[in-house]
């Protein structure tokens, strides 16, 4: 990693816990390095967190892509877990969920995160509504049949 790099650095609270999660790209624009902060320097959930960054740090700096990185973390369930005031992703099952998603949605193009099953509040929303649109559709045209059938009967 270049010793000067640009980073995005997201903050979320799940279940009453805050978190803090840094990005930094390679001087590419693609993702070269995560760190994760969770409580005080010392605990045990602030030395898990830096292990998991660790390595996930470690694997895209060695070609591992992030969607395999992050696969095993999705839907992974610990506390805390819950809601969340992350507006993208409202309701996590532990951090490790939330970390993989936010990295999925800040680093990954839609198609790769669609086949994991990763989207945002608004993808959702346009999605249902989509649905809802083709669902009218087809009703309607359903209704315009069944009568065109009894009028030829």
């Amino acid at each position: 990693m270049p010793q000067s790099r640009a980073g995005l650095t997201t903050a979320v609270t799940i279940g009453g816990e805050r978190f803090s999660l840094t990005a930094s790209s390679r001087q590419d624009g693609t993702l070269g390095e995560v760190f994760i902060q969770w409580g005080k320097q010392g605990q045990t959930q602030a030395g898990l967190m830096d292990i998991y960054a660790v390595a996930l740090s470690v694997g895209l700096q060695h070609g591992v892509p992030l969607a395999d990185l992050i696969r095993q973390g999705l839907d992974l369930y610990f506390a805390p877990n819950g809601h969340t005031d992350d507006p993208q992703i409202p309701l996590v099952r532990s951090a490790v969920d939330w970390v993989a998603r936010r990295l999925a949605i800040d680093w990954l193009p839609y198609e790769v995160r669609a086949a994991e099953g990763i989207f945002t509040i608004q993808e959702r929303e346009t999605a249902a509504a989509d649905w809802l649109a083709a669902e009218i559709t087809s009703s309607t045209l359903a209704s315009r049949s069944r009568t065109n059938a009894v009028e030829v009967l």
